[in-house]
């Protein structure tokens, strides 16, 4: 076996990376092997520099558990997750762009009628959310569901009220047989990433804005339909060409009508403070075999 120096080290660790049955796991190992490696000698760390890389890594995990996910949130602030997001979802022109789904998506949240309010008992200004999910070619997509999650009208999700009991700003709502639906929630706000951990600590570091501009998240899904992981962003934010996470695309900005109080909302009652519409129609794409059934 060949002894190492600085010039031979990359080749050796890639033919040893190499002794893999998996080829696709072999293929991600020999690359990440090559790439770390050209990464390394291009900033030439120091043994201190490198132990507080380990350090940073090590606490970011340590911050992460089922509400939270600092991993994710340090891949957002890097632009590698809406990197992977858009690798992965290439939709054909006419679909609703995908974007990025956060670290702060709760599974399983509570099934709500359509209509119903998602955020009761919440800070913020009313908030209606109407519309329809169909198909490329505009047919209605029956079955679709709905799942959304959100801040409240303080800027907070639910895994930052830890005060809070039972789910916070978010909720679970079913299309309608024409395929539309009827959202009752809260209005976001623009709101800072957690700067409380890690990826806090390096963000001070820099002049970047750690803002998000206000956006409700939605995941939609129907059978025979290629699934959505979206955002609606409130257009005319402050934050819409600064997004922390690189999340805004252009067919997502959308307008939150304000409506003066005493005008009808979209449920029919009469409202007594003003409030927001959101009027957006989600295009989902077939999946191929159901598109050639």
């Amino acid at each position: 076996m060949p002894y190492v120096t600085e010039d031979t080290l990359t080749d050796i660790a890639l033919e040893r990376w190499k002794d893999i049955p998996d080829p696709r796991l072999k293929e991600v190992m020999t690359s990440l092997v090559k790439h770390l490696h050209a990464f390394v000698r291009d900033i030439e760390p120091t043994q201190a520099e490198w132990a507080t890389a380990i350090d940073f890594l090590t606490r970011t995990g340590k911050m992460s558990d089922d509400k939270r996910q600092e991993f994710i949130l340090f891949s957002d602030v890097l632009g590698v997750s809406m990197l992977v997001d858009a690798i992965n979802h290439r939709q054909s022109n006419g679909a609703t762009p995908s974007t990025v789904e956060g670290p702060f998506h709760i599974p399983d949240a509570p099934v709500m009628g359509n209509g119903a309010n998602m955020a009761a008992n919440a800070p913020g200004i009313a908030c209606f959310c109407i519309g329809k999910v169909q198909g490329l070619a505009g047919e209605s997509v029956t079955g679709a569901t709905l799942d959304l999650w959100q801040t409240d009208g303080e800027g907070f999700y639910e895994a930052q009220r830890p005060g809070i009991d039972g789910p916070w700003m978010r909720g679970i709502y079913r299309a309608q047989p024409d395929g539309s639906y009827l959202i009752r929630t809260v209005a976001p706000i623009a709101y800072t990433i957690p700067m409380d951990g890690t990826v806090g600590e390096l963000m001070n570091r820099t002049n970047m804005s750690h803002m998000r501009p206000a956006h409700i998240h939605f995941a939609v899904n129907a059978p025979g339909y290629h699934g959505l992981v979206t955002h609606l962003f409130q257009a005319g934010d402050e934050w819409i060409n600064d997004d922390a996470v690189y999340g805004v695309k252009e067919p997502l900005i959308v307008d939150f009508k304000k409506m003066p109080a005493g005008s009808k909302a979209p449920s029919g009652e009469l409202m007594n403070e003003p409030f927001y519409v959101v009027s957006y129609d989600f295009v989902l794409e077939r999946k191929a075999q159901a598109a050639a059934a």
